[in-house]
């Protein structure tokens, strides 16, 4: 009998271990997605950021015309967002006939730009 109530006693306290480092992983596993998104967001954010100061900085203080190379960058820079929004609009942009339609398209792509950035 006394065996009987240790060998309960054991597989209780087991029983309860197990659960409570099950709420404990599934706790870590959630706190985890979260970092990870935050993460995911933040890149974003650089990215976007990144290319904001280079657009600026390379097409709108540009006294000459804009080279190449910035423009490859640039480019580049809008494919890695991954963002069908942002590429529509920087299509919207590099296809402008005229430089008031250009003008009206840089101040949509930078107010889209600023409106992807997540302050959270």
């Amino acid at each position: 009998m006394n065996k009987s109530k240790i060998t309960s006693v054991i597989i209780l306290v087991l029983l309860a271990g197990n659960v409570f480092f099950g709420i404990k992983y599934l706790s870590a596993v959630k706190e985890i997605r979260q970092i990870k998104t935050s993460i995911k967001t933040q890149q974003m954010n650089g990215e976007i950021v990144e290319f904001t100061k280079l657009f600026i900085e390379g097409v709108l203080k540009a006294k000459t015309d804009v080279d190449f190379e910035t423009r490859l960058k640039l480019e580049n820079l809008v494919r890695n967002f991954g963002d069908e929004e942002i590429s529509t609009q920087w299509s919207k942009f590099i296809e402008s006939k005229t430089e008031a339609i250009a003008q009206e398209e840089v101040k949509n792509l930078l107010g889209l730009l600023i409106n992807k950035i997540d302050v959270k």
